[in-house]
C-alpha cells in the first residue's frame, strides 16, 4: 500500500514538474459551449464527416473532429430526433454507429457548399492570440550553452558566435549578410533550436463564420507523443498539436500573397499566412532582394508590425483581425543589406552579422567533419594538396559548402567505380574539374584574402 501512495506521489510530483515548463497548455473542454464554437458549427462537421466515409461510430466521429465524446452524445441525439442520422447498429463501449439519412444527405451538401471544410474542430481566434502570446519566443533568454547545444554538429567560429549569441537572445529581427555557400540558411535554420522546443497551435482557427487553416506539415513538426506518458495521460484540447517551436523558409518564391490570409472561393476555406505559421518560432526570408516583390513591398507591409509585434490580415468577409506577430526574422541575403532597404527598415532589424569564408583552419576543421559523416578517414595532407592546387593557384575564395559538396561528388565516384570511398589527390583533381567552373568564380581575390588567416 505504502509503495503504491509513494508512486502516486512521485507521478504527480513529476506530472507537476512536467507542466510547470509549460507556458500554455489547452484544457479539455466539458462542455459544447466550453469550446467557443456555434454548436451549428459542430454540427456542420459531423454531418460532413459522415457524408465523406459512410458509417462511423459516435467516438470515431468525436476523434476526428478531436472532441470528446462526452459533449458530443447530446448533439447526435438531437440529430437524430431531427431525422438527419440514424442508428446503423451498435458499437463498443456504449455506442452506436451512424449513418445520414436522405435528409441528413441534402443537409450534407447544404454545409458543403457554404464551407467545405472536414477535419479537427477549429478554436476561437481569441484562444490562438492568447496562446501565441504565452508562448511568444521573446519570453525566453538563450544562454550561451543552448546555443553551443544547437551549433553542436556545425563549424562557427567563435567571433561569429559571440555575434550572434547576443542578437539570438533580444529575440529582435537580424540580417545574416555575406557570400554565398557560407552556412547562412543553416545557421537560421539552427537558431530556432536555441530556444524552448516545444508549443501548442490549434489544428485550425475559427472567427467571423471563416475557418482558417494553420496547422501545416510542411513547417509544423508534431512533438513526440508516448502513448504511455504522464503527459498522454493529462487530457489536453486535442483541437490543438504540439509541434517543435517552427522553422518556416521561404526563398524567391515568396509574393505578398503570402503574407495574407488566403481564401479559396470554391471551398470557402482560408490559409493562414507565413507569419501566422513562423509564429513562436523563425520566420527566415532566404535570398532576400531575390524575391518576386520588392524589398520595398516588404518594407512597407512589415514596418508596423516589427515595430509593434502586431499584425493586420483581413477576412474574405472583409473583416480586419488582429493577430501576434511573435517571431524571429532573419534575413538571408548575399547582398549588403543597406542596398536592399532604408534606414527606416534597417531600424527595426537591430542585428546585422556578416557571415565570412572560412580561414584555412576551419575549412580543415570542416573537412573532419565531413569526412566523419561520409565515413571516410581524414587526411590533412590531402586536404593542403587540394588547397595549393585547386584554391591558391587559381585565387579561389574558400566556402563552407565546399568541403561537404566535394566529398559528395567523391562519394559518388567511388560508389559508382564500387571501390572504397578515400581521400586521395587524383580525386579531387577529378571532382574539381566538375564542381569548379569560371562562371561561377567571382572576381578574383589576393592569395592572403583566398585562404584566410592561418
Amino acid at each position: 500500500m505504502s509503495d503504491t501512495l509513494s508512486n502516486a506521489s512521485l507521478s504527480n510530483s513529476l506530472l507537476a514538474t512536467i507542466m510547470a515548463d509549460e507556458s500554455f497548455r489547452p484544457n479539455e473542454p466539458s462542455s459544447l459551449s466550453d469550446t467557443g464554437l456555434p454548436i451549428s458549427l459542430v454540427e456542420s462537421l459531423i454531418v460532413k464527416r459522415l457524408s465523406n466515409i459512410g458509417v462511423s461510430s459516435g467516438r470515431q466521429l468525436a476523434n476526428d473532429l478531436c472532441l470528446p465524446f462526452s459533449i458530443l452524445e447530446e448533439l447526435y441525439q438531437t440529430l437524430r430526433l431531427r431525422k438527419f442520422i440514424v442508428h446503423k447498429g451498435s458499437a463498443p463501449l456504449n455506442d452506436y454507429n451512424y449513418s445520414l439519412t436522405e435528409d441528413g444527405r441534402d443537409r450534407a451538401i447544404v454545409y458543403s457548399q457554404s464551407c467545405s471544410y472536414v477535419g479537427p474542430a477549429p478554436v476561437p481566434l481569441m484562444d490562438y492570440v492568447l496562446s501565441a502570446e504565452a508562448q511568444s519566443i521573446r519570453a525566453e533568454s538563450p544562454k550561451r550553452s543552448q546555443l553551443r547545444n544547437a551549433f553542436r554538429d556545425i563549424s562557427i567560429n567563435e567571433t561569429l558566435f559571440e555575434s550572434l549569441g547576443p542578437a539570438i537572445n533580444s529575440g529582435a529581427g537580424l540580417f545574416l549578410y555575406g557570400e554565398p555557400g557560407n552556412g547562412k540558411s543553416t545557421l537560421a535554420q539552427r537558431i530556432t533550436q536555441c530556444f524552448g522546443q516545444e508549443i501548442w497551435i490549434p489544428h485550425a482557427i475559427y472567427e467571423d463564420g471563416q475557418i482558417i487553416k494553420l496547422f501545416d506539415a510542411a513547417y509544423h513538426h508534431r512533438a513526440q507523443d508516448d502513448g504511455d506518458s504522464l503527459m498522454s495521460a493529462y487530457a489536453h484540447d486535442r483541437r490543438w498539436v504540439k509541434i517543435k517551436r517552427p522553422t518556416v523558409v521561404v526563398g524567391g518564391e515568396m509574393t505578398m500573397d503570402s503574407l495574407e490570409i488566403r481564401h479559396d472561393p470554391n471551398s470557402n476555406v482560408s490559409e493562414a499566412s507565413l507569419q501566422m505559421k513562423s509564429n513562436c518560432g523563425c520566420l527566415l526570408i532566404d535570398d532576400f532582394g531575390r524575391q518576386r516583390i520588392e524589398p520595398q513591398e516588404l518594407l512597407n507591409r512589415w514596418i508596423v508590425p516589427l515595430e509593434s509585434r502586431i499584425d493586420f490580415l483581413q477576412l474574405s468577409t472583409g473583416k480586419k483581425i488582429q493577430v501576434p506577430f511573435e517571431q524571429l526574422i532573419i534575413f538571408s541575403t548575399n547582398l549588403e543589406p543597406s542596398q536592399l532597404v532604408d534606414e527606416a527598415f534597417m531600424r527595426r532589424i537591430p542585428y546585422k552579422i556578416e557571415i565570412a569564408d572560412p580561414s584555412t583552419k576551419e575549412f580543415h576543421l570542416l573537412f573532419r567533419i565531413y569526412c566523419e559523416k561520409f565515413k571516410c578517414q581524414y587526411e590533412e595532407r590531402v586536404v593542403d594538396y587540394l588547397l595549393q592546387t585547386h584554391y591558391i593557384p587559381k585565387n579561389r575564395r574558400l566556402r563552407r559548402c565546399h568541403p561537404r559538396d566535394l566529398l559528395s561528388q567523391i562519394r559518388n565516384f567511388c560508389v559508382y567505380n564500387d571501390i572504397p570511398m578515400e581521400l586521395r589527390p587524383e580525386f579531387f583533381d577529378r571532382v574539381a574539374k566538375s564542381y569548379f567552373t569560371d562562371v561561377l568564380e567571382g572576381a578574383p581575390r589576393t592569395l592572403a584574402k583566398a585562404v584566410g588567416p592561418q
